[in-house]
């Protein structure tokens, strides 16, 4: 499922403490509006001005994401699919030919199916782009790979579930740099030009010094896939994969990592700690596996700005999806239907914009054919960090630090086997109880 669109992307690292909030939001909005307008300047680096596509992961949101790919340029087509399950590639498969049939040329030796596909996919001959979209558990070890076999990505986000996977993706991200090949992510708040004007306007002081933030997304319930007769657990799991941390990391990761990476790109710099709390009231059956259905978490950041996060999914209960940054002049708000900054100079957002899930993958192609390829891997999964230490602190009752998170933690959700049969999980968290890892 692609994300709600509610209106409508920087970060720094850790070591990188000498840049100040406004050089760094100055930086990222000039790089990520640069790339927007971008035209070709030439072939495509590898020899040909036609990008081949391959889609690791078929359900909705890589189907979504291939037409959305599809739509942003022309020479692009889509030549491999993988899946874990035959039935998601002929789907997706349908789906793509109905409204490109001259641009989707996936013969039956490029579709792969297994826990092994996206090897298959890497392998096709003349992939030079891949849009991995498989459950966020699986994403450090596609990219990986992707990397390692030399292909520009297309990552949604999140892009780990746990501490152990974040620094894989960050490993990857700065291979990819090395090896000049993009990475840009599922985050296209990032692309959006409403978001990049009110980011533009916040660096350049219209709403002070950020003193204080609150970002939200409470809404109601999502789909469930129900277990079938014969159908393993594994791969129950992975078809539910919503309701199971190993593969989403739980919705504060997998749905709220969209607003706390907001928040992140207009304070320019990462939480120093964090403080959580959260449950399971509603969706208590067996159907909705060992995530939590509600989290409230406060970041505390390096200048001593606190922001107050929120996410619920809640069937009957009321829908807040937004970001309000608080200046000492100003507030800025975008909400589902508004992007504004009020206070002592106003500003509402009121021009075009391209569809944000189109844009993303507008701006990639784009800086692949320039030879200036963007690479957004560090900064989503920075933002990824983020919400799994919200997740962390609110599973086990504990605070912790963003230093220890990245250095220290030695979570990894992963199973112990990626292959059809049992998969036993961790029962539902219980506060006080579960051990922080």
């Amino acid at each position: 499922m692609r994300p709600v669109l509610i209106g409508e992307k920087g970060i720094m690292s850790e070591n990188q403490t000498t840049v100040t909030r406004r050089d760094f939001v100055k930086a990222a909005s000039a790089a990520t509006a640069a790339a927007a307008f971008a035209q070709p300047l030439g072939v495509f680096a590898q020899g040909s001005d036609t990008i081949k596509v391959g889609v690791i992961g078929c359900g909705g949101r890589g189907t979504g994401a291939a037409i959305d790919c599809l739509r942003a340029a022309k020479g692009v087509e889509i030549v491999a699919l993988g899946d874990l399950v035959p039935d998601r590639i002929e789907s997706s498969l349908a789906q793509l030919t109905k409204q490109f049939p001259d641009r989707v040329k996936v013969s039956k030796d490029h579709q792969f199916t297994g826990f092994d596909n996206y090897k298959g996919v890497l392998s096709v001959p003349g992939v030079n782009l891949i849009i991995t979209a498989a459950p966020p558990g699986f994403r450090p070890i596609h990219l990986k790979a992707a990397v390692e076999a030399g292909k520009h990505v297309f990552m949604e986000k999140p892009v780990a579930v746990d501490p152990v996977g974040v620094r894989s993706v960050i490993a990857s991200s700065d291979l990819a740099k090395q090896k000049g090949l993009a990475i840009v992510a599922g985050t296209q708040r990032r692309h959006q030009q409403r978001y990049l004007e009110m980011m533009k306007r916040i660096q350049d002081g219209q709403i002070g010094e950020i003193v204080a933030a609150q970002c939200y997304w409470n809404q109601g319930d999502l789909w469930v896939k129900e277990r079938t007769p014969g159908m393993s657990e594994i791969e129950w799991q992975c078809r539910n994969w919503l309701y199971f941390t190993w593969t989403s990391g739980d919705h504060i990761v997998e749905q709220h990592v969209h607003n706390i990476d907001v928040v992140n790109w207009a304070m320019g710099c990462m939480p120093r700690n964090v403080m959580g709390m959260g449950g399971r009231q509603v969706r208590t059956g067996p159907e909705y596996g060992n995530i939590y259905d509600h989290f409230a978490v406060e970041f505390e950041y390096p200048n001593g700005v606190r922001v107050s996060s929120m996410c619920r999914q809640t069937k009957g209960a009321n829908d807040r999806v937004e970001e309000r940054i608080v200046g000492t002049k100003g507030v800025a708000l975008s909400t589902s239907n508004s992007t504004k900054i009020t206070g002592a100079t106003e500003w509402t957002f009121e021009g075009d914009e391209t569809n944000p899930y189109v844009q993303e993958h507008i701006d990639l192609i784009a800086s692949i054919r320039s030879g200036k390829p963007l690479n957004e891997g560090r900064q989503i999964a920075e933002s990824t960090m983020c919400a799994i230490m919200g997740r962390m602190s609110a599973y086990t009752g504990r605070a912790l630090s963003w230093e220890w998170a990245m250095n220290t933690s030695k979570l990894d959700l992963s199973p112990a086997k990626y292959e059809f049969g049992p998969n036993p999980v961790e029962p539902v968290a219980m506060p006080g109880i579960t051990p922080l890892i």
